[in-house]
């Protein structure tokens, strides 16, 4: 299954630049505001989530060009890379769940976006872990999950902190 990673590395190496570039531009873009988006508890949670699931994505396509890596070590990574985003993502949520202005469906709306990359790498490092190639398949997904979720979440971020 090693050569199967292998057949991967094209989109893993166009993933680790977006994804680099993607969590660069969202800290600069949240610079120009930090004093403003501090004030605001949900949001600051919510970004540091968005930037945590970009340097998952990051990290899991960056090790998935490790030459001769083996697809079990890989999962591992994954997994554990997706435990250190999902604790951020696991903040986010306790705070928009605490938080009293907004209705209950809109609770729910703010938070979930940011688990779609968190399950779909758990899928993959679980998947990897017990000798499925269809771990990849679900990386890629995760990826993908993470760079649109930390868009959208910064683009809410960023008009919300304007209002």
């Amino acid at each position: 299954m090693t050569d199967a990673l292998a057949g991967w590395s094209d989109f893993n190496v166009a993933m680790a630049g977006a994804s680099a570039a993607l969590a660069g531009l969202l800290i600069v873009a949240a610079s120009v505001n930090i004093e403003k988006i501090i004030t605001a508890g949900t949001l600051t949670a919510r970004l540091g989530a968005a930037i945590a699931s970009l340097v998952l994505a990051l990290v899991a396509s960056a090790v998935g060009l490790i030459p001769g890596l083996d697809p079990t070590w890989y999962g591992i990574v994954v997994l554990l890379g997706t435990l250190a985003a999902g604790a951020f993502q696991l903040h986010a949520t306790r705070v928009i769940v605490r938080d009293p202005q907004p209705e209950q469906r809109q609770r729910f709306g703010k938070s979930v976006l940011g688990w779609l990359p968190i399950a779909a790498y758990l899928a993959a490092g679980a998947a990897l872990v017990l000798g499925s190639s269809s771990g990849l398949v679900l990386a890629a997904s995760g990826c993908l999950l993470a760079i649109v979720a930390a868009i959208v979440v910064s683009w809410v971020v960023l008009v919300e902190v304007l209002r």
